[in-house]
């Protein structure tokens, strides 16, 4: 976990922010620069993410006032700008890792912290190695975040509690909208949330009530094929029982046949675009049983939603990027501040570092033992499990106007060094 030995804390520190930006990663950012500023080590960070260092596009995060830096800690999105940019690996495309060692060379660069997912953590673990290999001291330290909560090792991913907390509320008001039409309205409501191989958002909404009568009556999870006729016979029952039905579902449920159920284009990550689960379930209930439906696709509102975050969520966003920090000063590469859970009940929680090649290109789905026998709901271990990482509120400061206030950075400019980047 450590190269050679801790070095004194000069130099300068890169952050960057990589893949779909959370209600928190920029709690993150905020953990990274307040805690490196104490060290006096000055930040600078990546505009729009590993492509911002490869163009030597970098911005100087010691323009910002301390105020403008403590309220990324309520500002949703990506303040330096995001990517979704794979680079290759160093067999296939060395000239860009050379290219980064070049850009830490030019700006002094000893740390390089790099916040996002399982394809970030495989990033960060290249450029360590590459360093090495190129005699470059650099430590390279990986940041979790995903709402995907999809990462190894770490009990939970900063990021997913607020849109978990986003699902499982969301879920709560519209199924009491549509309780109160059923009669004469909708009948079947569905809900499409993100989530391509992994269901905990899905799983999220489950916590929005009990029992067989409470909304969501069925969640559909990418760990179970999607069979048509129980689908519909749980719907059919469920309307008869009830007098309505929601539907929540994964974007990325497949069919028996392994394709999934709406897939259109591939992002630049080589993953499925998804986003069509939700009418095509609404079409087979409106052929099948004839009833009146509606359904909905979040999309990015569940992911950016400030307003509604979890406070749990924001403390572990913020603790993590101190960690990071607090890990790279202290002589430590390759590695990632994961999570760990030390108690339910209370909940209690501590950071640890693990090693990036345990977590890069790893994926955790949902355990069998978080998923009810029938497929079509969670199970008591799995509210145990869910239910502390949506709770405390910690809402944004509001305007007269009634709008949130949110910071808008300068994004000073660094000035570059080294000719332009063909890539």
């Amino acid at each position: 976990m450590k190269s050679k030995k801790a070095r004194s804390a000069t130099g300068r520190l890169l952050y960057a922010q990589s893949g779909g930006v959370t209600a928190v990663i920029n709690a993150t950012a905020a953990g990274v620069i307040q805690t490196a500023r104490s060290h006096r080590v000055p930040v600078y960070a990546a505009h729009n993410g590993i492509l911002g260092a490869l163009r030597e596009e970098l911005i100087d995060t010691t323009k910002e006032t301390a105020a403008a830096i403590a309220a990324l800690r309520h500002t949703p999105g990506g303040a330096f700008g995001s990517c979704r940019y794979k680079l290759k690996s160093l067999d296939a495309n060395r000239a860009e890792y050379e290219r980064l060692i070049e850009i830490f060379r030019a700006h002094d660069i000893r740390w390089f912290l790099y916040n996002g997912g399982n394809d970030s953590a495989d990033t960060a673990l290249k450029i360590s190695q590459l360093g090495q290999a190129m005699d470059y001291d650099i430590r390279c330290i990986g940041v979790p975040k995903t709402v995907d909560n999809d990462l190894m090792i770490t009990d939970c991913c900063p990021g997913f509690g607020s849109v978990a907390k986003y699902t499982a509320v969301s879920t709560l008001e519209a199924s009491l909208d549509v309780a109160s039409m059923a009669d004469t309205s909708t009948k079947v409501f569905i809900v499409e949330v993100m989530g391509r191989h992994a269901g905990w958002i899905a799983a999220a909404a489950g916590l929005a009530g009990e029992g067989p009568d409470a909304a969501p009556h069925i969640i559909l999870f990418p760990e179970r094929v999607f069979d048509e006729a129980a689908f519909l016979a749980k719907v059919k029952a469920t309307v008869e029982r009830v007098g309505w039905c929601t539907v929540v579902t994964s974007e990325g449920i497949r069919g028996a046949d392994g394709q999934f159920l709406s897939a259109g284009s591939v992002d630049a990550f080589g993953h499925a675009q998804l986003g069509g689960a939700a009418p095509v379930l609404a079409a087979l209930v409106k052929e099948k049983l004839g009833y009146k439906y509606h359904w909905a696709l979040p999309d990015y509102l569940q992911r950016s939603a400030r307003h509604l975050a979890s406070k749990t969520d924001a403390d572990q966003a913020y603790a993590v990027g101190k960690a990071a920090v607090d890990y790279a000063l202290a002589g430590m590469n390759a590695v990632m501040p994961v999570i760990v859970r030390t108690s339910d009940a209370p909940y209690r929680w501590k950071l640890e570092a693990a090693p990036l090649d345990k977590i890069a290109n790893h994926e955790k789905k949902m355990p069998d033992k978080f998923i009810t026998r029938d497929g079509f709901g969670i199970t008591a271990a799995a509210r145990r499990y869910l239910s502390p990482l949506i709770r405390g509120e910690t809402p944004p400061p509001y305007g007269r106007e009634g709008l949130p206030k949110y910071v808008q950075l300068k994004n000073v400019a660094v000035a570059k060094k080294l000719p332009a980047f063909n890539h």
